[in-house]
């Protein structure tokens, strides 16, 4: 049985504002979403956490999966008493958050997942083993080259080697273990045929945003929930919400307030 964590976590707004879960990825830490985390406090409650194994929050001998980040942020926002919230998470932290609306439907109003680390197929899918293998042998140091190849040409600058320097932070085990929860565990849901089970499970409105237009139309394609949408975000790398800071915030402003209306008038 896996026993939960006691996250590292950030709370910013009012208590009574609506709440806001933001979600880092793999080899991430919750500082990534600083600027977010500032522009949405005032008309949100805006919750921060690390996850498991990473950042401030303690780190597991075992269980550095996405199974068990879902299970600790439920444990947080039931701490928290925050009611259901909009649930944000990037990479890793899109297919945490997505578990939280499966298993947790109550604690979660909607999910935005930002370039999400499921649906893996094709040549992602064939590079899986050797991944995980270079991942188990040499840790963060055997991630750094994925980290360093996700950015696009205009991204900030540093944004690359604050990223490399996160991962590198990250103990090895937790690395090897994060990757095979997602991918290759048993019940893991991050290959396609096993997203597409696992996605027509969530019950709640969610926005996709993916910087594939292949993905994207393949998770259109997934769309059971009334009031979900995929976007698809061209020319910009895997961290999209901080290349394009301005441009998340205010996508999720307006995800947020367009599913608040909608659930007064109904």
């Amino acid at each position: 049985m896996t026993a939960f964590v006691d996250l590292f976590h950030t709370v910013l707004g009012p208590t009574a504002a609506p709440p806001l879960l933001l979600v880092h990825g793999w080899g991430g830490d919750g500082r990534e979403w600083s600027p977010h985390a500032d522009a949405l406090t005032g008309r949100h409650r805006v919750i921060v956490p690390d996850l498991r194994g990473h950042g401030r929050s303690p780190v597991p001998e075992r269980d550095n999966t996405p199974a068990a980040m879902a299970g600790d942020l439920a444990m947080l926002l039931t701490a928290l008493g925050t009611g259901p919230v909009v649930a944000v998470g990037h990479s890793m932290g899109g297919q945490v958050v997505n578990l939280l609306a499966v298993h947790r439907p109550d604690l979660v109003r909607s999910v935005v997942a930002l370039d999400p680390a499921h649906g893996a197929h094709g040549a992602e899918l064939d590079e899986i083993p050797r991944r995980l293998a270079a991942y188990r042998e040499n840790g963060s140091e055997a991630a750094v080259p994925l980290v360093a190849g996700a950015f696009s040409p205009t991204a900030p600058p540093g944004l690359r080697t604050a990223h490399i320097r996160t991962m590198l932070g990250t103990p090895g085990h937790v690395v090897a273990q994060a990757y095979a929860g997602m991918y290759t565990d048993p019940g893991a849901v991050g290959i396609r045929p096993h997203s597409e089970a696992y996605l027509r499970r969530r019950t709640c409105p969610a926005l996709t945003v993916w910087t594939s237009a292949e993905a994207a139309d393949w998770e259109r394609g997934t769309l059971r929930e009334p009031g979900s949408r995929v976007e698809h975000w061209d020319a910009t790398g895997h961290y999209l919400h901080e290349e394009h800071p301005g441009r998340t915030v205010r996508l999720i402003e307006r995800w947020a307030a367009d599913r608040a209306a909608k659930q007064a008038a109904d």
